[in-house]
């Protein structure tokens, strides 16, 4: 094997240090926010969910393939910088995707985007009447009309209705994306000596108050009948519009992802190659602190941007296009960091099919079994609190400031509390270490079902620093200790990118079509019930598996020395000749 060139270790971790603080930065300024920008185009839970499911399934099984690709053909630079190169044009399509209807431009006279209670002069709008539901019952999502339109003119998707009924008499209430509190007295039913029942009032309500809406004076005036035959058409191409915004969302994001998925694994396997030439592997272990920072910084940075510039920059089209603009930004300076990002340039030579070894060490370990399983029901809960905890603090009147907010400080609790990974998993093992992880997810999941506000998720992320940082650390732990030499890195590969991609792919479909047929509290306590219920099985089974006895090398040194003898039977009570026979069979 060739010597290397050159090794110059502090800068080839002040390097890496850049680059991942870069790229934690990159990854934030988008991918907290897209499922609240999918919403924005007029998708439902359903197809936010199957299109979230999409990308986490192409991250847990394109990215090793292609990490696998650039390092048997040494092509491991090339696939970063054209994995960065691919991304900043990848997400701008994002942006050309319609929505599902493209009204008239947004006004940004008020905080937020929100719009002036009254409506424009001479603009038709179509309004949803319904009957209102118990006082402090949210509004189902199936419950909302295609055609219901925001104060600011956009078609909403069904589960981003909010039911306000301010100022309306009992039984009547009017749909409003934003949830605002004034509404122009036109959108009022007209109900002056009514006195039938509630029922009724309500389905008269339904009968006169939309006809009026049209622009006539009676149920049957042409001016009704040709509105109603205007509803039918737009209907129609509501329903194609939608499949094609749907499309469209889907071949963007599958291209975007296939381009964007491999980055993170070819630059974790390059680094540590690179460290492993020179015994610096130790040092590798503190790098993911900077992909954490970049996160936190990058998620309230691109939040507070967006506040400031998109109501200067943008006044028409889907709220959020902002987003891929600071994402390709930030990209393209990610690129240039990765010119000089260090790559081994001698190849090695190692055991191959090490993901074939990891798989089949799996099947065979019933402890390892048990682990997967439990990281594979951590991803499909954890994916219905990235996919739509913004929607519920959007119904509640959240910025996207605090939401990048409640982000960071669940990623900076996570940082704080990494000091006392030690004690934790010396205190606790662990098998207790991955209970207290379950536990708080859980106890998170219950408590976001029961939001009142928009400032309430906040107290919840420290849960979240415990929960996530916790549950990593005891799997990461058992994982090297189950492992046998040479498959820890693939291991926990196949753990952190295999498992918990594919729970998150099938948690997000699952989810959408839950949160559509129910409702999003219905989903989190759900999860939080099946969270426990694995819990205490987790518990009770997991003592009575067999343990592996190991051999305590340690032993050799306070062993007499009639048991070390070179007779064959000395040689056979050596514990570590034995241990080495057994390896060489092996």
């Amino acid at each position: 094997m060739s010597a290397n060139p050159q090794w110059d270790i502090s800068r080839a971790l002040g390097v890496a240090r850049l680059f991942h603080l870069v790229c934690g930065v990159r990854d934030a300024c988008v991918t907290p926010f897209l499922t609240l920008y999918l919403r924005q185009l007029g998708l439902a839970a359903p197809w936010v969910g199957i299109l979230m499911g999409t990308k986490h399934l192409i991250a847990a099984f394109w990215a090793p393939f292609c990490a696998f690709l650039a390092k048997s053909y040494q092509k491991r630079r090339v696939v970063l910088m054209g994995s960065l190169l691919g991304s900043v044009g990848a997400s701008l399509l994002m942006v050309l995707v319609p929505p599902l209807d493209k009204g008239p431009p947004r006004s940004c006279n008020a905080s937020d985007g929100a719009t002036p209670t009254a409506l424009p002069p001479g603009t038709a709008r179509t309004v949803t009447v319904a009957s209102s539901p118990a006082a402090g019952a949210p509004s189902p999502p199936a419950e909302s009309s295609p055609g219901t339109l925001d104060a600011a003119g956009f078609r909403k998707a069904p589960a981003e209705s909010v039911l306000e009924s301010s100022g309306r008499p009992p039984g009547y209430a009017v749909r409003s994306v934003e949830g605002a509190r004034t509404t122009s007295p036109v959108l009022q039913p007209v109900t002056s000596g009514m006195k039938d029942t509630p029922g009724e009032g309500a389905s008269k309500a339904r009968r006169t108050a939309l006809p009026l809406l049209a622009g006539g004076t009676a149920p049957g005036s042409p001016a009704n009948l040709s509105a109603a035959q205007g509803n039918a058409r737009a209907l129609g191409l509501s329903l194609e519009g939608l499949r094609w915004t749907f499309l469209l969302s889907l071949g963007t994001l599958v291209f975007w992802e296939m381009l964007a998925a491999p980055l993170e694994q070819v630059a974790d396997d390059s680094l540590y190659e690179y460290l492993d030439f020179v015994d610096a592997t130790d040092r590798y272990r503190s790098l993911w602190v900077w992909r954490l920072l970049g996160e936190s910084a990058g998620v309230c940075g691109i939040a507070a941007l967006v506040g400031q510039l998109e109501c200067v920059l943008m006044t028409n089209g889907p709220r959020g296009v902002l987003h891929f603009y600071g994402y390709s930004l930030v990209s393209a300076l990610a690129f240039l960091v990765s010119i000089a990002f260090p790559v081994p340039v001698c190849r090695r030579r190692e055991p191959s099919h090490k993901t074939v070894k990891a798989l089949s060490l799996v099947r065979g370990d019933p402890r390892l079994i048990l682990l997967a399983l439990t990281v594979l029901l951590i991803g499909a809960a954890s994916s219905t609190v990235q996919n739509f905890l913004f929607w519920n603090m959007k119904d509640h009147g959240s910025s996207e400031l605090v939401m990048g907010l409640s982000v960071a400080l669940g990623l900076l609790g996570e940082t704080l509390l990494h000091p006392f990974k030690a004690t934790l998993l010396r205190k606790l093992s662990r098998e207790g270490t991955v209970g207290l992880g379950l536990g708080c997810l859980a106890t998170q999941l219950l408590y976001y079902s029961f939001l009142w506000s928009w400032w309430s998720v906040l107290p919840a992320q420290i849960l979240s620093a415990v929960g996530s940082g916790a549950l990593w650390w005891a799997v990461k732990a058992s994982v090297e200790d189950l492992a046998t030499p040479g498959t820890e890195r693939p291991l926990g590969v196949m753990f952190r990118g295999h498992l918990y991609g594919g729970g998150s792919s099938l948690g997000s479909v699952v989810g959408g079509f839950v949160v559509a047929s129910f409702s999003l509290a219905v989903l989190y306590q759900a999860c939080c019930v099946v969270l426990l219920l694995w819990l205490a099985l987790f518990l009770s089974v997991q003592p009575r598996l067999p343990q592996e006895q190991k051999i305590n090398y340690s032993k050799l040194l306070v062993m007499e020395a009639s048991d070390t003898s070179d007779s064959e039977q000395g040689m056979e009570r050596d514990w570590l000749v034995r241990a080495m026979r057994e390896e060489d069979s092996e």
